[in-house]
């Protein structure tokens, strides 16, 4: 039988993956702090909840998924929030509900959680994902995974419906770890591309000659079939929000001042980030930093 979904968070992200889920088969039980976001959830066949502890006391799994910490902590530990709705294991099995989070947050929140899971007898992953919205709508976001392999093989057939891969890293605060680090080499990939292009039409050569040079190098990367033509369109519909970006740079440079290491190139490109998304005017994507150089 298949378990129960809670899931909390309708925004770009979420709202794919709680249609995913309800295409294959489980009952899910969605909430939103915008109602009108979860409209299509609902529409396909979710119950909607009047509140995260509502939708957490429905799940056997609950999905969380916002924007960053503060809206976390608040879905979690605020009034009617999601952890007094968690339901506790009747005995030692570990077979009440599990907590599992998808949104983008520093690691020390994440370990945060899982000691108040702990406290409250229920199990927690911490297990953001990558993917884009292209991904999350195919069903094919990759989860990159901190806890127990024991709570995670409990939980993949619900992976599996929103997911292609997922990866056990290490205890909780593991996945949002290796997040950071990925989110930090997206950043700086786009971040490059966008000074590279700047440089080649600055000398007078065309910026599409730069791309298909790239495409048949070393310097290839897969981020460039998304991201180039947005930049060479200047058509930045968010797919992954720059503010988002701006809010995992800060994350990863966070967590980098806690444990000692230096992260210069992070450092600059956050500026540059910071830069772009304090002119803009509406909500774009993360390859909108090339907007740095587009001046005209």
């Amino acid at each position: 039988m298949k378990p129960s979904v809670g899931f909390i968070g309708q925004g770009l992200m979420g709202k794919p993956m709680a249609l995913n889920l309800v295409k294959n088969g489980f009952a899910v039980t969605v909430w939103n702090r915008t109602r009108a976001h979860a409209d299509e959830a609902v529409a396909a066949g979710a119950r909607w909840a009047n509140s995260a502890r509502e939708a957490a006391a429905a799940a056997d799994v609950l999905i969380t998924i916002v924007s960053d910490p503060p809206a976390l902590e608040e879905v979690l530990w605020g009034a009617n929030g999601a952890l007094a709705g968690l339901r506790r294991s009747p005995d030692k099995s570990g077979q009440g509900t599990t907590l599992v989070d998808s949104s983008t947050v520093s690691p020390a929140l994440a370990r945060r959680i899982a000691a108040a899971c702990a406290e409250r007898g229920v199990t927690f992953l911490d297990a953001p994902v990558t993917g884009g919205t292209w991904g999350a709508e195919k069903g094919e976001l990759v989860f990159m995974v901190g806890g127990d392999a024991e709570v995670l093989q409990r939980v993949e057939p619900v992976l599996a419906a929103m997911g292609k891969r997922w990866f056990l890293l290490g205890p909780n605060g593991a996945g949002q770890t290796v997040k950071l680090a990925m989110n930090l080499i997206l950043a700086l990939e786009v971040d490059a591309l966008a000074e590279a292009l700047a440089l080649v039409t600055g000398a007078g050569v065309r910026a599409e000659r730069l791309i298909e040079v790239l495409q048949s190098s070393m310097a290839r990367a897969a981020v460039l079939d998304i991201k180039a033509p947005m930049i060479l369109q200047r058509q930045y519909t968010p797919s992954f929000p720059l503010r988002l970006m701006h809010k995992d740079l800060g994350l990863a440079l966070e967590l980098a001042n806690q444990i000692g290491v230096p992260l210069p190139a992070t450092a600059a490109a956050r500026e540059t980030y910071n830069a772009v998304k304090g002119e803009a005017k509406e909500d774009v994507d993360y390859a909108a930093v090339a907007r740095f150089w587009q001046k005209d």
